[in-house]
């Protein structure tokens, strides 16, 4: 009641239903994709919350000039990129005393992937996330960013060298694994 009591406060013109439907169809996805960009979903839910908190303090202007999801998103991912930077030297800290608990029902692909999402920089991630999960084009991913489109290419181009090397390390490491149980077995 509360919440409806908010929502009509704000805006008796019955935008509290439009958010709302803009949030059930867009929150789950953006989870997923701040998570890729961080590698840590309680970041990513954290981050994302938020997002939506400014975006309905401010959806009759999101809502005015068009699409409210890229503005969403790019507060969601910029959140979590400084929550990440707070907290980099505390994870560090956790990973040298101990193996990092993956997310669980996470396929081995799907972990090698996060693993080698980490490797790269919170600026390359990003635009990996972007471009690739996403489809965003480059140009699109430079406008949300903040940067030029020829910055995105290079990040782009080399977050793809680095998840060459990673992607092509663990499959190399996999197929070894399986080679050792199939001559032992």
């Amino acid at each position: 009641m509360a919440r409806k009591q908010q929502h009509q406060g704000r805006d008796p013109g019955g935008g509290a239903a439009e958010f709302d439907a803009f949030y059930a169809a867009t929150a789950k996805r953006l989870v997923s994709i701040v998570y890729a960009m961080t590698g840590d979903l309680a970041e990513a839910e954290d981050a994302v919350q938020e997002a939506y908190v400014r975006a309905w303090q401010r959806w009759g202007r999101l809502t005015a000039q068009g699409d409210p999801l890229p503005w969403v998103r790019t507060v969601a991912s910029r959140l979590a990129v400084s929550t990440w930077r707070r907290t980099r030297n505390r994870v560090l800290a956790h990973r040298r005393h101990g193996p990092f608990v993956d997310v669980p029902e996470l396929s081995p692909d799907r972990v090698a992937l996060v693993d080698a999402l980490r490797e790269l920089t919170p600026q390359q991630r990003q635009a990996v996330v972007l471009f690739h999960l996403l489809d965003l084009p480059v140009e699109q991913v430079a406008r949300e960013t903040g940067v030029s489109s020829g910055t995105v290419r290079t990040r782009l181009s080399r977050a793809r060298k680095v998840l060459g090397e990673r992607l092509s390390e663990t499959s190399e490491t996999a197929a070894r694994a399986a080679e050792g149980a199939v001559s032992h077995g």
